[in-house]
């Protein structure tokens, strides 16, 4: 097996970065091939013949499953990993070596470009969910590129913009996710973000790429920089930054070359970078090889499969959804007809074939179906007599569903939204439709979430995200009862845009974004403030319902909580449900948002059925990061656990004492009179001399009790005492 040790200086530095936009750099001396890696993470977006220099030319067909908007919202971390099979064998079948997903960066603001790629504005889903894809692909033989690490929250000058965040929320929010999938799955590759991280870039943050990543979490491959990221190749290779992509033309090599001949480079963290592309190069050669031509037909249906777990039942007052498919419908609006079912930028799929939900519902209603565009996506036309046409449709028919949305020119990557709402035309639509017909149904389709006036006013309310190419068909399947929607929100949905945790403070200026809401993210904050929200985190409703019984907790050997829910099903039809199990510690030494989910399980029951649902909460998940000692510290105490429907919809609760991790602080002359008091060695010495001094009183204790020791001297003991004193408690 050929080493850095087998290659010429100029060798290894040309294994480093790319040979053209998407392939590596072979050595034929030594019989090193060149791989491909490809876009993801929803689909294979592999050139079809000679690459461009951008990156852009169109693709091959391949399947386009939900992305990760839709798929997250399903919490099926089993169908995740089912989709990520599908993808590592088109990339298999297209000789692919990484395909470049998934994306698992936290949705901080409603207004970035790019939630439609990413999971959720928890770390916990975002981990689960990401894993299981990751899983999925590399099963196949293929490798996942785990992105974008990390704090790429925005999409607005993200090449140079720092995300200012400080460590408790940099750990235990955007972190963490990453840290999940890595220790879980060992992803082939992690690929650096754009930004800068508090100041330093990320392909050139040691801290980040080795100390974090390798030294902490254990990850053995390759980093890969985003594409276009390396602001500095020679500072970047030895913080941890093991393959430039795309091709530089052999520039940055030659840089590599010249700093190692100048001395200005260990020439090992060449050797270091070269051996784990070597390493990249062997697995991709080990894959086995898999027959085409695709299947499909049978990836199609996958699509339609998981498209129909990613979509949210918001509200069906009366339970007017299902409908009756021998019922009149009047289908309002062009995202019926020309579906939004995916996000632009590099994620773009040219999909195998689109089902729209217009045909779809022809297909599975038998009785009348009417349609009319009611608006245009580009906001041309007479939009007076686009929305007449409409109601005209809506008043004859028995139920109207209207098709609503944000069309593709609004959000994509490279640009961020700049607001939350639906059109004018749009909202005028839904208002005239509601008048002339009750029975309305809505059906959003949106990579970002949008604000819903109307939450109070229509009966029935889907949330369709971006579906995938199967997305039309499972819309069908959902409104006609084929399929009983079980998903639910993995972000909150607020009223306003100015209530979100990040307005103030996005997307920043002059060249920094201030993470000013700290920890206190997505539901945590709306939790914190006692905000209203349009609809909260976790939440999703289903045609059916189920009832709630006492939750059981206990702490296992290791530390981790076993959580037992029982779960009914107390409708007519079958049903799943997803158990989300959160946790709160009311005395804390740290701020803490009032609940934080920990655990979720699926359970599928038929009517009438129960079922005990066991979640684990993993006591490492209960940590949190401690600035003082820069670790994490999972804090002592009795722990509410509470299980439910969402974040707001809690059925049951429990409470389990929880040991804590211990906490040594360093005793020094810096150290406050509490602080010291508190040590294991110090505090009782110092104790017993303050009580002999002072005749046991310690009333001024709490007034001075902040000051440091080398602030008062003699008080409250003779200095030469105190320095003794922490000289014997340190030795």
């Amino acid at each position: 097996m050929t080493t850095a040790a087998d290659l010429t200086l100029e060798e290894k530095a040309s294994l480093t970065s790319g040979r053209d936009f998407w392939t590596t750099k072979p050595v034929e001396r030594v019989g090193v091939p060149s791989i491909l890696m490809t876009d993801g993470p929803h689909g294979l977006r592999k050139q079809g013949g000679a690459t461009d220099h951008l990156g852009l030319a169109n693709s091959i067909p391949a399947t386009c499953f939900p992305p990760a908007v839709g798929l997250a919202a399903s919490w099926d971390a089993a169908l995740a990993e089912r989709v990520g099979e599908a993808l590592g064998v088109e990339s298999a079948i297209e000789d692919v070596a990484v395909i470049l997903g998934p994306g698992v960066n936290i949705k901080r603001s409603p207004l970035c470009g790019r939630n439609f790629e990413y999971m959720s504005e928890d770390p916990i889903v975002s981990g689960v969910m990401g894993a299981g894809l990751v899983r999925g692909i590399q099963s196949k033989g293929v490798g996942a590129s785990l992105k974008h690490f990390a704090a790429n929250n925005q999409e607005t000058d993200r090449l140079r913009s720092s995300s200012d965040v400080d460590a408790r929320p940099l750990r235990e929010i955007y972190l963490r996710a990453f840290h999940h999938i890595v220790a879980e799955t060992q992803p082939w590759t992690v690929m650096c973000s754009y930004n800068k991280i508090n100041g330093v870039y990320a392909s050139e943050d040691p801290w980040l790429l080795t100390q974090v990543l390798r030294d902490e979490w254990g990850f053995e491959g390759l980093v890969v920089s985003d594409w276009g990221a390396v602001n500095d190749r020679v500072v970047g290779l030895p913080a941890g930054l093991d393959l430039e992509m795309p091709t530089s033309s052999g520039r940055t090599d030659a840089q590599l070359v010249a700093a190692v001949q100048a001395g200005e480079l260990d020439e090992r963290y060449l050797d270091i970078a070269a051996d784990r592309v070597l390493d990249l190069v062997r697995k991709a050669g080990e894959r086995p090889d898999v027959e085409g031509p695709l299947d499909v037909d049978a990836h199609h249906a996958l699509a339609r499969e998981a498209a129909g777990r990613s979509i949210v039942l918001l509200r069906n007052e009366g339970g007017l959804l299902p409908l009756d498919p021998a019922g009149s419908v009047a289908v309002i609006g062009e995202f019926a007809r020309t579906p939004r079912f995916q996000g632009a930028g590099s994620s773009q799929i040219n999909p195998t074939r689109v089902d729209n939900a217009l045909d779809a519902i022809r297909e599975q209603a038998s009785g009348d179906v009417a349609f009319a565009a009611g608006f245009t996506l580009d906001g041309e036309g007479d939009a007076d007599a686009l929305r007449d046409e409409a109601v005209a449709a809506a008043a004859a028919a028995d139920t109207a569903v209207l098709f609503l949305g944000v069309p593709a020119a609004e959000e994509s990557e490279g640009f961020d939204r700049t607001h939350i709402d639906l059109s004018a035309a749009q909202l005028a639509l839904v208002d005239a439709v509601l008048a002339v017909n009750p029975r309305t149904v809505v059906v959003l389709s949106n990579g970002g979430v949008v604000a819903v006036p109307f939450r109070d006013t229509v009966p029935a309310i889907l949330e369709g995200w971006l579906l995938g190419q199967a997305g039309g068909s499972a819309t069908a399947d959902v409104l006609f009862g084929a399929v009983n929607p079980s998903a639910k929100l993995t972000e909150t949905v607020p009223l306003r845009l100015e209530d979100n945790p990040s307005y103030e403070n996005f997307p920043g200026e002059l060249g920094h974004t201030r993470y000013g809401e700290g920890v206190f993210v997505g539901y945590r904050w709306y939790d914190k403030r006692g905000l209203d929200v349009g609809f909260p985190f976790g939440h999703g409703l289903s045609y059916t319902t189920f009832a709630y019984g006492d939750a059981a907790a206990s702490v296992g050997e290791d530390g981790d909580i076993a959580v037992t829910v029982p779960v009914t099903n107390t409708g007519d039809v079958a049903g799943r449900e997803i158990v989300q199990v959160y946790t709160s510690l009311e005395q804390s030494v740290v701020a803490r948002a009032p609940r934080e989910l920990k655990a979720f399980a699926l359970v599928d029951l038929q009517p009438g059925e129960s079922a005990d649902v066991v979640l684990t909460i993993r006591r490492s998940d209960l940590a949190y990061w401690d600035v003082r000692v820069d670790g994490w510290i999972v804090e002592g105490g009795e722990y509410a656990v509470e299980a439910g429907a969402s974040s707001r919809d809690l059925r049951t609760r429990t409470s389990v004492a929880v040991d804590g991790d211990a906490v040594e602080l360093p005793l020094s002359m810096a150290s406050s009179i509490e602080e010291a008091l508190e040590h294991p060695v110090a505090g009782p010495v110092l104790l017993e001399k303050i009580q002999a001094k002072f005749g046991g009183d310690m009333s001024l204790l709490p007034v001075i009790g902040n000051f440091p020791l080398d602030r008062l001297d003699g008080f409250p003991l003779p200095r030469a005492e105190i320095v003794e004193l922490i000289e014997n408690a340190t030795r």
